[in-house]
C-alpha cells in the first residue's frame, strides 16, 4: 500500500520487518523513496521505536549530505501501530560497502564529506551512531549522503543496551556509557580503516566473536593503515588510529578537526603526484561542500 498521493515505481532494497520501494508524487512526478516498517507482534516493537527515531531525527537536520525524511503515516488497527510509513528523499547511487574506491583522493573527498554532514548533525544536538559502509551512499558524481538515523541520539545520551554494527562500534557503545560526537569520529575512523586496507578494524565487538568473545577492557592491536598499503600517506594513517582510540579523549575531538585532518592528507598526495601543481586548489573535494544548505521544507505526520 503506497502512501496517499503517490504511486509504486519499483522496489529498492528491504530489512528486517522494512521495505523501501520508490514512489512517484502523482501531483508533481518528483521521485522519493518509501520506508514501510511492519509490526508482526510485540517483539517487532523495536522496529517501530527505531523508525520514529530515524524520522525524528532526519526530518528535522537539513544537509546536503544527510537524507531528509518528509513525511510519516502511522497505520493503525485497534488503537495499535501496525506500520509506519516513512517518505524520504530518493537517492540514485550505491553503498559505499558496494564501490569500496581505490583512489586516494576521492576516498578522502567522500570522507571529507561524511565529516561535514556529521558536524551539521551535531550541531543540531544528535549523534549518528552508526556510521558503516552501508549507511554511506554515493552518487555517481561522488556526493555522499549519511542514511539510516534509526539509532541516533541526542548528544551525551546513554543508552539501554548495546546498539551499533560489530566491526565499527566504538567502545563506550559496547560498555554502555555516554556517546557524543566522538563516538561518530570512531565510527568514521573505523569505516575509513576499512575502505583504505580492505581489513576490518578490531573493534572489542568483532563481526565474529573470537575464541573469549567480547572484550570490554581493550580493542585488539591493529597495524595503521600505512603498514598494510604502504601508498598510504603517514598524515592519513594516523588520522586513522586516532579516530580508533578506545579513549574518546583521545582521539579528534570534532569533524571539524578530522576535515582539517583529511586535507592535510590531501595536500600531501597532490603534492607527492605532482609537485609543479603546488599552489593550485586541492583537486577531489566538492567545492562549496560546506556551505550549500537545500531548502527544506517543515515535516508532516499522518496517521491512517
Amino acid at each position: 500500500m503506497a502512501m496517499p498521493g503517490y504511486s509504486y515505481v519499483a522496489p529498492l532494497g528491504q530489512g528486517a520487518r522494512s521495505r523501501i520501494v520508490q514512489v512517484i508524487e502523482l501531483k508533481t512526478g518528483r521521485m522519493y523513496a518509501l520506508k514501510r516498517v511492519f509490526r508482526k507482534d510485540a517483539h517487532d516493537e523495536r522496529f517501530i521505536e527505531q523508525a520514529e527515531n530515524e524520522y525524528a531525527v532526519s526530518s528535522r537536520v537539513c544537509h546536503q549530505a544527510l537524507r531528509r525524511s518528509f513525511h510519516i503515516r502511522r497505520i493503525r488497527k485497534w488503537l495499535r501501530i501496525q506500520e509506519l510509513q516513512i517518505l524520504m528523499e530518493h537517492v540514485e547511487a550505491q553503498t559505499l560497502e558496494e564501490l569500496r574506491p581505490t583512489d586516494l583522493s576521492v576516498i578522502i573527498n567522500l570522507f571529507h564529506q561524511v565529516a561535514e554532514g556529521l558536524h551539521a548533525l551535531h550541531q543540531a544536538g544528535y549523534v549518528h551512531a552508526d556510521i558503516k559502509p552501508n549507511n554511506l551512499l554515493v552518487t555517481p558524481d561522488q556526493r555522499v549522503k549519511i542514511i539510516d538515523f534509526g539509532q541516533s541520539c541526542p548528544l551525551g545520551f546513554v543508552k539501554s543496551r548495546i546498539q551499533g554494527t560489530p566491526d565499527y562500534i566504538a567502545p563506550e557503545q559496547v560498555r554502555r556509557l555516554a556517546i557524543d560526537q566522538r563516538t561518530d569520529v570512531y565510527n568514521l575512523g573505523a569505516t575509513l580503516y576499512w575502505v583504505l586496507t580492505g581489513v576490518a578494524y578490531p573493534t572489542i565487538l568483532p563481526s565474529r566473536k573470537r575464541q573469549n568473545g567480547i572484550d570490554l577492557v581493550v580493542s585488539r592491536e591493529a597495524k595503521p593503515p600505512h603498514e598494510l598499503k604502504p601508498e598510504i600517506p603517514l598524515a592519513l594513517s594516523k588520522l586513522v588510529m586516532e579516530c580508533c582510540m578506545d579513549n574518546p579523549s583521545g582521539r579528534p575531538a570534532d569533524m571539524r578537526q578530522v576535515q582539517s585532518r583529511l586535507l592535510v592528507a590531501q595536500h600531501m598526495i597532490a603534492r607527492n603526484s605532482a609537485p609543479a601543481t603546488a599552489g593550485l586548489p586541492v583537486p577531489g573535494l566538492v567545492a562549496g561542500s560546506g556551505n550549500y544548505q537545500p531548502a527544506c521544507g517543515g515535516p508532516a505526520d499522518t496517521d491512517a
